[in-house]
């Protein structure tokens, strides 16, 4: 394939972050976009400057000059739009979470074998530059032997433009039976990913206990075992709904602490810019030698891991390598994030490779 000639299903609140990327690669075409509000997809085919509008999926599918898919519906609907696209013959990139259960999940990655096409599941935080460059010193053993892991998520306030202009009908579906779960399912998996992403390694247990506010938000705190019993990880999710941050973006940010047997890394951003500290800091104390080294000049806006997420899709298609993330790995977060709701519900250890279906926390939706 020498160029992506893409259709974009879905123009709502997140669309312009996914599709910039591929509205600036030298090798993507933008053609369609199709959405079931044509006032909508119109606006948005303007904006990204697409030739063609569609209102109904069947009829962007059947477009012969479209080669990929980039599916930003609803998660309820990633399924029946992923195997559509698949039948259609398209290569697919589909939004975290990749589905609402492990057994759709399974489904899509069958039918993407069966087809022979790709089939990504797009997640920002794996091309987020601080967590990638986080990556990359882990592995050269900057901290030695990775011991621990600590990832906190905050949600509280913030008056970004971006935040303002989100339209509130984009998000009636996460509130909920459409959805199995809330802030844990919907926002958390991008952190779930990182707690496997960041040391390829399989967690093999987790403790949790899940709470509820504001019927969406669930503060956490999770224990995570991982395949090395040297490593343990820990996941913290808070609700300060009075706090205000700096944000480009949504009222929220995240930190990444992970602890080897030599050093100390620090991300100390994403989303937002909490904190005036710089994007990632490491500490080595080895052999009575202490360093502490600064990375300033790392690129941590938030929004390039979405536009960096979508050149990697296309590249990756016109290169014929892998692209990221895959089903298998996308049906890793599931487990997790499933995982933690039951191990929550049961006050128990949950293997998360054992999870199949989908769990619902206990609670949710009732209303």
């Amino acid at each position: 394939m020498e160029r992506v000639r893409l259709g974009v299903l879905g123009a709502g609140n997140i669309a312009d972050l996914n599709v910039a990327g591929y509205v600036e690669h030298p090798l993507c075409d933008v053609l369609a976009v199709c959405d079931t509000d044509a006032d909508v997809a119109k606006a948005a085919a303007v904006r990204w400057g697409a030739p063609r509008v569609y209102t109904d999926i069947d009829q962007m599918l059947a477009d012969p000059d479209i080669d990929a898919v980039e599916v930003l519906t609803p998660t309820h609907l990633h399924h029946s739009h992923v195997l559509a696209a698949l039948g259609a013959g398209k290569h697919v990139s589909v939004q975290k979470p990749v589905a609402n259960s492990i057994d759709e999940a399974r489904q899509m990655e069958q039918a993407a074998i069966a087809a022979d096409r790709v089939l990504r599941i797009s997640e920002c935080f794996v091309h987020y530059p601080p967590l990638e460059l986080a990556k990359q010193l882990v592995a050269d053993g900057a901290v030695g032997r990775p011991t621990g892991v600590r990832i906190r998520t905050v949600v509280g306030q913030t008056d970004s433009e971006f935040q303002t202009n989100l339209r509130p009908e984009g998000y009636g579906w996460r509130l909920d039976k459409r959805s199995p779960g809330g802030h844990l399912f919907d926002d958390m998996v991008h952190k779930y990913a990182m707690a496997l992403w960041l040391f390829d390694q399989d967690i093999v247990s987790v403790q949790a206990v899940v709470r509820r506010r504001d019927l969406f938000f669930e503060p956490c705190a999770a224990i995570f075992e991982y395949e090395d019993p040297g490593l343990l990880g820990t996941m913290e999710v808070h609700y300060a709904p009075q706090m205000y941050m700096r944000s480009g973006y949504y009222g929220a940010d995240e930190f990444f602490e992970i602890q080897g047997d030599e050093g100390l890394l620090w991300v100390t951003r994403a989303t937002g810019e909490m904190l005036d500290l710089p994007p990632v800091v490491l500490y080595r104390g080895k052999d009575h030698e202490i360093t502490t080294t600064e990375f300033t000049d790392v690129d941590a806006d938030w929004a390039h891991g979405f536009t960096r997420s979508s050149a990697h899709f296309v590249e990756s298609l016109v290169a014929g390598t892998p692209a990221a993330m895959s089903p298998a790995e996308a049906i890793k977060v599931l487990q997790l994030c499933f995982a933690v709701y039951s191990a929550s519900d049961t006050r128990g250890p949950v293997d998360p490779r054992t999870m199949t279906g989908m769990v619902v926390p206990e609670g949710w939706a009732e209303w």
